[in-house]
């Protein structure tokens, strides 16, 4: 009999600390989390054509934008970033995406930012959209410079397959880079 009520306490105590876990883990079913990641995908678009007005003329030349609006950045040693955002066709939600990286080296401290992907070639938002978990290379070109300056998006800056804007909240994130990012089409 005592046997058993210390399981029955275990079983208990385990499972009310594992909840907080599995609550962190849900799939969204039911849920309002297409709403929310709309309505900061939309104030994230807003907010960088206002402090980079050219990033509306990429936007209009581009096939799609995935929009990342709030990407958590920690480390220490080693470290990871996560966020969710969705894929802009013709300024309309048609997929919900996950973002996810890993670094390790010399690190400590923790960031948030937004990120666009600006697919500028129908094959390049093909080959993205087909893909079950896309990877951005060093071929992903930047359109914000380190001095916060949008650039101009001129012939060679159009001609990129895939174009990034990576901006902070409360300013520029330096030294931006999106080498080693995964990401996965998701339903919130």
């Amino acid at each position: 009999m005592k046997k058993s009520m210390l399981s029955r306490r275990a079983f208990t105590l385990g499972a009310l600390s594992a909840t907080p876990v599995l609550a962190a883990c849900g799939n969204g079913v039911g849920s309002r989390g297409s709403t929310t990641i709309d309505a900061r995908v939309r104030a994230t678009v807003e907010e960088m054509y206002r402090l980079y007005p050219n990033t509306r003329n990429l936007a209009d030349k581009a096939n799609g934008m995935l929009v990342m609006p709030l990407v958590t950045e920690a480390g220490l040693g080693f470290g990871g970033a996560y966020g969710r955002g969705a894929l802009l066709i013709d300024d309309v939600t048609v997929d919900y995406y996950s973002v996810v990286k890993g670094s390790g080296g010399l690190q400590i401290g923790a960031q948030q930012y937004a990120h666009v992907l600006f697919f500028m070639t129908p094959a390049a938002l093909s080959e993205f959209r087909r893909s079950p978990g896309w990877a951005a290379g060093a071929d992903v070109e930047y359109v914000i410079s380190d001095k916060g300056d949008s650039v101009s998006a001129d012939t060679t800056t159009v001609l990129s397959p895939v174009l990034a804007a990576v901006f902070g909240r409360a300013g520029l994130r330096l030294g931006a880079t999106l080498e080693g990012t995964k990401y996965t089409r998701i339903i919130p």
